[in-house]
């Protein structure tokens, strides 16, 4: 269990929260998100969906999902918050609550309350590890309000050579609307900025939008975009049943859909179970088979696993179009008081009359609710080698050898220590939100190597 002070400070809330937590009142709550607008076509006629497609659907369909009409629940701060001028932690919350009176707005994103020297990190980052020879060119997925591109592209026209500056091109890759004019407005602060950036308003994981396959290098960047990736449920009866895919149909007597159990016959569930190796993992002792064989008899217990096939189906779609990128992603490792059941199982939150609540059951969002991911960082670097074609080859038992990846994830504070300037948002009492804080958030980095053919 994480601290208080880190569950308020990871997830989205409200200025009466951040009262009670600056007074020292307890409470409970999730990510506190804005209100949605309610409506039940999620699941429409006669025709089951998988729970990937369902959740899409719940969260980003242009009509009544929960994305659809919210880029203004992102905050952007007029100016930086000047930490060295802050006494301590209470000072800092109560700076917090002045922002959000102020603001009205449901949340601010890491890279935007530290701004910029968390755009700055990773813009070190990039520049450290990248290849100069070639001209730089960094795609973002999922930009929000801008304040990342802008800060790693002040960061590289003052602290690059030149050369690097003036040949580098940025591309905001962005399924929002909304959220892509307000990205033009951001980096419209730096005229020079505007020549070498731009915006493609498409889903970043329809191959098609990325056209033909790019060779020469580049960089993605991903921030608090692997949470909302929708993921597939499967399920068994027991601890030794197989597993099973689970789709999602209307209800005649209800507005809340129903769970459908089918055999594992879709292509992405599949391929997550096996980069997973369940199976293998399953048949791999044959006395612990046996055993747990008996032991379901007398205790059975079903089992529910959730697994991130949309981050599959990005992954395969950004090393397919783009086979020499080299990635950088930020999301969460954990989320706290999660009531729905499976591994890696999502908070599901939503907003009304200003209360906040979270949700037992996945099928309570129809675009009233927030339905958000841990990040299994340890299988997000499985998922990238398998795309790459490096174990892709083994599962698959293929001559070809793809390609090799180096990769780790580092916990914020390493991260930031290691490329940031932990310096700048520290208080004077030696209090450091951005490292303190953020104890349930990693970095991940995976960059191609050169010694393969």
């Amino acid at each position: 269990m994480i601290p208080q002070l880190n569950r308020i400070l990871l997830f989205r809330r409200t200025t009466s929260q951040l009262s009670a937590l600056i007074n020292g009142a307890a409470f409970g709550s999730s990510r506190f998100t804005a209100v949605a607008i309610f409506s039940t076509r999620i699941v429409e006629d006669d025709k089951p969906v998988l729970v990937r497609d369902f959740i899409h659907s719940a969260l980003y369909d242009p009509n009544h999902g929960y994305f659809s009409k919210r880029s203004g629940s992102v905050g952007v701060l007029d100016s930086s918050i000047k930490f060295n001028q802050l006494q301590g932690r209470k000072a800092y919350l109560q700076h917090l609550e002045k922002i959000y009176k102020q603001s009205d707005i449901s949340w601010f994103t890491p890279v935007e309350l530290f701004k910029p020297w968390y755009a700055h990190g990773i813009a070190e980052a990039i520049l450290r590890t990248t290849n100069l020879s070639f001209p730089l060119k960094i795609y973002e997925i999922g930009g929000g309000s801008g304040t990342c591109a802008k800060g790693i592209m002040d960061y590289i026209m003052l602290n690059a050579p030149l050369r690097v500056y003036n040949s580098m091109t940025y591309t905001s890759v962005e399924i929002s609307s909304s959220l892509a004019e307000r990205q033009l407005e951001t980096i419209g602060q730096v005229d020079s900025h505007f020549s070498r950036f731009k915006i493609e308003c498409r889903d970043a994981a329809d191959r098609s939008g990325w056209g033909a396959v790019q060779e020469q290098p580049c960089w993605i960047v991903m921030l608090e975009v692997l949470d909302n990736l929708p993921h597939d449920l499967i399920y068994a009866e027991n601890q030794v049943s197989p597993w099973k895919e689970v789709w999602v149909e209307k209800r005649t007597d209800s507005s809340t859909p129903s769970e459908l159990y089918k055999p594992v016959q879709d292509a992405f569930i599949a391929r997550c179970m096996d980069i997973l190796d369940m199976e293998a993992s399953a048949s791999q002792n044959r006395i612990m088979s046996l055993a747990m064989g008996m032991w379901s008899k007398v205790f059975p217990k079903p089992r529910r696993c959730w697994l991130p096939t949309g981050c599959l189906k990005l992954m395969e779609t950004l090393h397919g179009a783009l086979p020499k990128m080299s990635l950088i992603a930020s999301d969460f490792s954990f989320l706290p008081d999660v009531r729905i059941p499976g591994e890696r199982a999502p908070l599901v939150s939503s907003k009304q009359d200003g209360s906040s609540s979270d949700h037992d059951s996945y099928l309570d969002a129809k675009g009233d609710a927030d339905i958000f991911f841990p990040t299994d960082f340890w299988l997000l670097e499985r998922i990238d080698h398998y795309c790459s074609g490096w174990t892709k080859s083994l599962l698959e038992k293929s001559s070809k050898q793809g390609k090799g990846r180096r990769t780790i994830s580092l916990d914020t504070s390493a991260f930031m220590e290691q490329f940031g300037l932990p310096s700048k948002t520290r208080t004077k009492d030696g209090y450091n939100p951005l490292l303190d804080d953020f104890k349930n958030t990693k970095f991940y980095l995976s960059v191609p190597t050169h010694n393969t053919k």
